[in-house]
């Protein structure tokens, strides 16, 4: 079976694309469409807070543990999994046009920037007197959403969740440089979207380069002062990842995983697979049935 994609669906018409939901409602849940235990794919944005307990998830094959004050960060995209467990969190969905349609570019930008695992960690840890103003905010929203739900309530949490954003985004470049280099993001982004189209095509840095319509020097220049790594190390993470995600389908064979990824011989297929990931094909993908 292919890897879920799950879409937002709307259950009232004023929600406008935003929901607030429990951890614990989401654990209880038994959707007819998808296990949310096993890797599913979301068609949104995803602000996941963690006020109680302790417990663990999944985003993109890798295991996160988890406690109170830990936030996770998923864009549209990522791939997920919820493991079971006690702990109470709430979870804010919303889609691109919920907040890019009313935002400026600098709030954009900062967005694509905070929810990019590319340039630093899903996760994030607030200390005490981040957390107490972050669940602030989001206890707001809340109530705007469940309880007053007039017809001011969705600016207001448009408003909030912007805030809430931005609050995360100063939280975050406190800690991570690659959020203060304006100057070279947006080619990075535009790299980023080339090599996640193209990357079963091409794994070699001059057909990104000549894409961009620069020199593969000045590339590498672009991905070392963003993330401090070269173009060729950014472009095997992105590839390690789509293989990752042609594994979980156990339809396809391992042969026909390694064609589809761009290699004529099966064999440096597993040796690309085992030197990016320290483990085989067969290993990954017995770890995450």
């Amino acid at each position: 079976m292919d890897i879920k994609e799950i879409v937002f669906n709307k259950k009232k018409e004023n929600t406008y694309y935003f929901d607030l939901v429990d951890l614990r409602d989401v654990l209880k849940l038994k959707p007819k469409d998808h296990n949310q235990f096993d890797h599913h794919r979301v068609s949104f944005y995803v602000i996941f807070l963690i006020i109680d307990k302790q417990g663990k998830h999944n985003i993109n094959f890798v295991d996160y543990s988890y406690k109170k004050g830990t936030i996770f960060t998923l864009r549209k995209n990522n791939i997920h999994k919820f493991y079971k467990s006690n702990a109470n969190g709430k979870l804010l969905v919303f889609t691109e046009d919920f907040i890019i349609r009313h935002s400026n570019k600098t709030q954009i930008l900062k967005l694509f920037q905070l929810f990019n695992e590319m340039l630093g960690s899903s996760k994030l840890q607030l200390n005490t007197n981040d957390y107490i103003e972050i669940e602030s905010l989001v206890y707001q929203i809340e109530k705007e959403h469940l309880s007053l739900n007039d017809c001011h309530s969705i600016e207001i949490i448009r408003s909030l969740i912007q805030l809430l954003i931005l609050k995360l985004f100063r939280i975050k470049s406190n800690e991570n440089d690659n959020f203060t280099n304006k100057k070279y993001y947006l080619k990075l982004i535009l790299f980023q979207e080339l090599v996640e189209k193209d990357c079963f095509e091409s794994k070699k840095v001059s057909h990104y380069a000549n894409k961009m319509g620069i020199t593969t020097k000045t590339l590498n220049n672009i991905t070392h002062n963003v993330i401090g790594k070269n173009a060729k190390s950014f472009i095997d993470e992105i590839v390690i990842l789509q293989i990752k995600r042609l594994l979980i389908n156990s339809e396809l064979s391992f042969t026909e995983i390694a064609y589809k990824a761009g290699f004529d011989v099966s064999t440096n297929f597993f040796k690309y697979f085992r030197k990016q990931t320290g483990l085989s094909p067969k290993e990954f993908k017995e770890n995450y049935k």
